[in-house]
């Protein structure tokens, strides 16, 4: 690979932006802290990993599926990786380890320097696909909002949506299965935010508005603790979307959080659904739709589900070493983007729940009180000599002169002084159990080589390449045509109340439907 001035530019723009984004999150969302897991530990070690593996499994996906129809494929999908939070995640815990090992002296900025243009490269193909309807690369861009769904889909949410207020037993099916499901998300990924995201919102009417949760990786998959313990979660992913009224949600950041015009309380949600997706559906599949009652009926069961996964989940965690909790957050964080291994059809365990040997030889440096104080020094103050610049600089929100990350030299273009790579994958090692190879999946439990070779032999229908480019741009000008009305009832064909109603619908035209 030669490099150019081009991509360096590029490249460090794609940095900066990250900087930006970062310190931004980091300041004004809440504090990561746990009593039961070493937080900070193991995020940094996930960092080390990051920066180590994500090169080389990044090039091994692209040799499967280019990172750009991967981020076609996710758009439909509630799903890993159509999580705000990795596509901050991506880059920015691989930007976090580079920066690590720069404040240690272990490399310098302009070393495994094809590593950095790659890893951003890639994250940039993902994220403008996974972006196509909104056009942006970050929800930050998009003054914090992420409008990711296509029309067709979004008004199967809109008019299959089942009514309700607090105090029905709809409405109370559906907060105790959210407040339940979240617990024990909260939990499966170490207690961090990683199992839960939101997107939208999108526009209902002058007074409600769309927001859509995905609650992800909750039965038998990729974490070797959930063996055993989720094996009566019938799913995988579930995906809630909520009709709102009476608040404005301003902010949905690119870590799935959101803030809202009054604060969003339960009495704020009036309309519910229930799908689950994963790599070998056509989009989301309804889950206790029929009716309000088979709905209401399968929250709580659900509901009792979690719970009971979450009891045993906290026996098992219970007998745990550090090193055992430290090995199961770092993976948890490390692998935030391993869903677009599983979308390629070439997930390999030892690839994403191992640790590896590189970032294993700093894990002593991890007591509690380094890890607390240099996490937040990195993040916080951006006190590492290598952060600071010259003290005319005045950073975006902070007003110190600092960027979290630091920049590719330009001078290597001219006198050569730079590595190239970080080198091919290394052996890794874990404190915990081995995963059995168990994945639950929309076609039953398989092992991990059945569940490649089904994705791999599946292409959802809308991804084909009679649709794949057919965007909302062309549906605006073709919305009559005979292949805008087979999309749609494509999408339409588990709706309950649009089947075959093809294109051409509006926003008001459902609403009608409904009533």
């Amino acid at each position: 690979m030669s490099l150019s001035y081009t991509q360096l530019l590029e490249t460090n723009n794609l940095i900066q932006q990250n900087t930006d984004e970062t310190y931004w999150l980091c300041l004004t969302r809440t504090v990561q802290e746990s009593k039961l897991f070493p937080v900070s530990p193991y995020m940094i070690l996930s960092y080390f990993m990051a920066f180590y593996r994500y090169p080389a499994l990044l090039r091994k996906i692209e040799t499967h599926m280019r990172a750009e129809e991967i981020g076609d494929r996710v758009r439909g999908r509630g799903i890993k990786c159509q999580n705000p939070a990795m596509g901050w995640g991506l880059p920015n815990f691989y930007l976090l380890g580079r920066e690590y090992l720069i404040s240690l002296g272990l490399i310098r900025p302009q070393d495994a320097v094809e590593d950095i243009i790659y890893v951003l490269d890639f994250w940039k193909r993902f994220q403008l696909a996974w972006h196509r309807n909104d056009a942006h690369l970050t929800n930050r861009e998009f003054g914090h909002r992420a409008q990711i769904l296509p029309e067709r889909r979004l008004q199967i949410f809109h008019a299959d949506l089942y009514d309700c207020a607090e105090g029905d037993p709809l409405h109370s099916a559906a907060q105790a299965f959210m407040a339940a499901t979240s617990q024990y998300g909260f939990l499966v990924s170490c207690e961090s935010r990683i199992a839960l995201t939101n997107q939208g919102p999108y526009k209902l009417d002058d007074e409600r508005e769309l927001i859509v949760r995905d609650f992800m990786d909750l039965a038998e998959g990729d974490y070797p603790w959930l063996d055993g313990v989720a094996a009566e979660m019938p799913y995988n992913n579930l995906t809630v979307p909520m009709a709102v009224k009476g608040c404005h949600f301003h902010i949905m950041d690119d870590w799935g959080s959101f803030e809202s015009q009054p604060e969003f309380k339960s009495h704020h949600m009036v309309g519910v659904g229930l799908y689950t997706s994963d790599c070998l559906t056509d989009s989301y599949v309804p889950v206790g739709m029929g009716s309000r009652e088979e709905l209401t009926a399968t929250f709580n069961d659900l509901t009792a589900r979690a719970k009971e996964a979450t009891a045993k989940l906290w026996k098992r965690i219970a007998g745990w070493t550090r090193d055992q909790m430290i090995d199961a957050g770092a993976i948890t964080y490390f692998g935030i983007c391993k869903d677009i291994a599983h979308v390629a059809g070439c997930y390999d365990p030892a690839d994403w729940i191992l640790v590896d040997e590189r970032a294993e030889r700093l894990r002593p440096l991890l007591n509690d009180e380094y890890s607390n104080m240099s996490l937040w020094e990195i993040l916080g103050p951006l006190s590492h000599p290598g952060q600071r610049t010259h003290d005319y600089q005045l950073m975006q929100h902070s007003n110190l002169p600092a960027n979290t990350y630091s920049l590719i030299p330009y001078s290597i273009l001219d006198d050569g002084d730079y590595t190239r790579t970080c080198g091919e994958m290394h052996p890794g090692i874990t404190y915990l159990e081995p995963k059995a190879d168990r994945y639950r999946t929309t076609r039953g439990v398989l092992g991990i080589a059945a569940y490649n070779e089904a994705v791999k032999s599946f292409t959802p229908r809308l991804n084909q390449p009679r649709f794949r480019f057919r965007c909302e741009s062309w549906l605006k000008y073709h919305y009559d045509s005979p292949l805008a009305h087979e999309m749609y009832r494509i999408e339409q064909e588990d709706s309950r109340l649009l089947r075959d109603r093809g294109a051409g619908l509006r926003r008001a035209d459902i609403e009608k439907l409904r009533k």
